[in-house]
């Protein structure tokens, strides 16, 4: 299954933007570990002065929106487990900030946040690989929206794109 196997009705309007990012190139499982690998590598060339830096006030460091990816992963995983095991609740939203600011990401090593997004990383290709096509196409109703199991596995990676490219724009 690739991205251009996905419709619009599968996921929220505003969630199209990372919908977009995301090649055609490789399945849903080859583009999550590929994608990971890509991170990773481009984290490790950034500066070491600049994990720590914020390009205006209030906004986060790299070391927390690298935080922020892992939870919105553990989420969005979460999220799709429960769809494509056909659980019709309907599930709630989650504020970015409010995780951001207890996760204290300032606090952590470098390598300890990538060995935790690649642990994470492992886990979520492993419970996509596990699920059957029928499991991907099931939907359900996440932060008041329609969404497919496999939609989230697709925001996941398109998700961690945008932050990479925020990187490149207002970082570096």
């Amino acid at each position: 299954m690739k991205i251009t196997d996905i419709q619009s009705g599968e996921y929220a309007p505003y969630q199209e933007a990372y919908i977009k990012l995301v090649s055609n190139e490789w399945s849903l499982a080859e583009e999550l570990e590929v994608s990971l690998h890509n991170f990773i590598h481009f984290v490790r060339d950034i500066p070491m002065d600049k994990y720590d830096y914020r390009y205006a006030e209030g906004k986060w460091t790299i070391k927390d929106i690298i935080q922020h990816i892992i939870d919105a992963e553990r989420i969005f995983a979460y999220r799709a487990l429960r769809i494509a095991r056909g659980d019709k609740t309907a599930l709630p939203g989650f504020e970015e900030n409010d995780y951001a600011n207890a996760a204290q990401a300032d606090r952590r090593h470098l390598q300890e946040l990538l060995t935790e997004l690649s642990m994470v990383r492992q886990s979520t290709i492993f419970m996509f690989k596990s699920f059957k096509e029928e499991d991907l196409l099931n939907m359900g109703t996440a932060s008041g929206y329609n969404i497919s199991a496999r939609a989230f596995g697709f925001l996941i990676i398109g998700h961690q794109i945008h932050h990479m490219n925020v990187f490149k724009e207002r970082y570096l």
